[in-house]
């Protein structure tokens, strides 16, 4: 092949894998905003309607890693090709969903296919750009996650108000099949490894009962109270899970979750910052809406539009960002957007009940801002750290970080949000609680510069 084509060839990979992560950002938001006409639609309760999301979020953690394993073994686009057909598939049976119950197990389905693509695409990009351009690969995949978040909201409801909430699932399917036609036909092949490894079963199965549990008791400790019996069991449960999970991985020639990774410092503190900064991004994402609803009064349009400028600020910074770090190193845009992070969830923690509108755009504006100039840079150090043979590995790991700082910001987050607001009942206690929650959040990200800055 020519030096043309495969120019020309890298880029359509690039296309590809940004419909594929741009579907499933958007599938991921948007149901979140379509989920109280759901409820209404299946006359059920708040707690049972919640699994849809949680669900989901379950699922997609506990599997990422195994699916980044299974690509190193099989070849990453047999495994990103199947993750396609199960996710336009279930969202079909997600639309078609005659209870809450049906759609529930549907969308565990649906995460199936979603930890089969998000597992694997980081490590088709990693090997289809040189390393002079990783970053900006990857800060162009990560401008499709934001656009994603911006629209869905706008998309959502646009979707529902014209045609009903099972349309949000529906579109999916032509959206899903484009994408993967472009897959089939410009990704190229890469042939299983020649190492006869076996998937490590026991570990995938040790690891996921583990994870689940964790996020499981770290989603419920708020509502069952954190020190229940049932809590307290679902997390030493998990404990024991994992620290098996540990003791099998060390002892295996041919590992799920290769440790020797962790021992080199870029992926090990790459890994620790990723968390960390999706511990306090999923903390504001979480509690903002809270602040504005139901502390201004705000109406969920009015709300939406404010929220929008952080996702949006994401978008065009990433790819910037990540161009920048293939020239300049990833270490200090990565220290300099959590330092951002951290003064904007510092502001955040500010805002009382008669802060001008304007200073919540603007600390938003920051966070996101901090955000953009992290990730890419980031998630190129801890891709770039990993032999190219375990690049399904660390895709799994990379998106593992993200899904777990995501429940623990919001189970952190919910813990810290409704114990302040337990122990106040005046009319400002909602704020006190929103204030507690995001100096939390800026506490996180001041460990996260401390982490990024130290892996040299």
């Amino acid at each position: 092949m020519s030096n043309e084509a495969v120019h020309r060839q890298k880029w359509l990979v690039l296309v590809t894998i940004g419909a594929s992560t741009f579907m499933t950002a958007l599938d991921t938001s948007v149901v979140n905003t379509v989920l109280p006409v759901i409820n209404q639609s299946f006359e059920s309760q708040v707690a049972t309607i919640e699994w849809v999301v949680t669900i989901y979020l379950l699922m997609v953690s506990g599997l990422l890693l195994s699916f980044g394993r299974l690509g190193d073994l099989r070849g990453h686009k047999p495994v990103f090709l199947l993750g396609f057909g199960i996710f336009i598939s279930s969202s079909a049976l997600c639309g078609m969903s005659p209870s809450a119950a049906a759609l529930i197990a549907f969308r565990g389905l649906q995460a199936l296919g979603a930890a089969m693509l998000a597992a694997n695409s980081p490590a088709i990009l990693t090997k289809n750009f040189p390393a002079s351009q990783r970053g900006q690969a990857l800060g162009l995949q990560a401008t499709m996650t934001y656009l994603g978040l911006t629209v869905a909201p706008s998309v959502g409801g646009w979707l529902t108000d014209l045609l009903s909430w099972r349309a949000v699932f529906y579109i999916n399917v032509p959206v899903g099949l484009f994408a993967f036609l472009l897959s089939w036909r410009f990704i190229p092949f890469d042939p299983p490894s020649e190492n006869p490894a076996r998937f490590d079963l026991a570990g995938a199965l040790l690891f996921m009962s583990g994870l689940v549990l964790l996020l499981f008791g770290l989603n419920q400790g708020h509502a069952w109270g954190w020190t229940s019996p049932a809590i307290l069991g679902t997390l030493l449960l998990s404990l024991i899970f994992l620290v098996a999970f540990i003791i099998l991985e060390s002892r295996r020639a041919n590992p799920m979750l290769d440790l020797s990774l962790f021992k080199r410092r870029v992926f090990s503190a790459s890994t620790l910052s990723a968390v960390m900064n999706y511990i306090t991004l999923f903390t504001i994402i979480f509690l903002l809406p809270f602040y504005l609803l139901q502390g201004r009064g705000l109406t969920p349009s009015q709300a939406g539009l404010l929220l929008t400028a952080q996702p949006l600020i994401m978008a065009i910074i990433a790819p910037i960002s990540g161009t920048l770090s293939d020239r300049i190193g990833t270490r200090l845009p990565s220290v300099f957007g959590m330092a951002l992070l951290a003064l904007g969830a510092y502001l955040l923690s500010r805002l009382g009940p008669q802060s001008a509108y304007l200073n919540v755009a603007l600390a938003l504006g920051i966070v996101g801002l901090g955000t953009g100039i992290f990730i890419s840079p980031n998630n190129s150090a801890l891709m770039g750290s990993a032999p190219r043979h375990r690049q399904g590995i660390a895709a799994g790991v990379l998106a593992t970080a993200r899904s777990t700082g995501m429940v623990l910001g919001i189970g952190l987050a919910g813990a810290i949000f409704t114990t302040v607001m337990a122990q106040s009942q005046s009319d400002i206690a909602l704020f006190a609680a929103t204030r507690a929650s995001f100096l939390f959040a800026s506490g996180i990200a001041v460990a996260g510069v401390v982490t990024a800055s130290l892996r040299g």
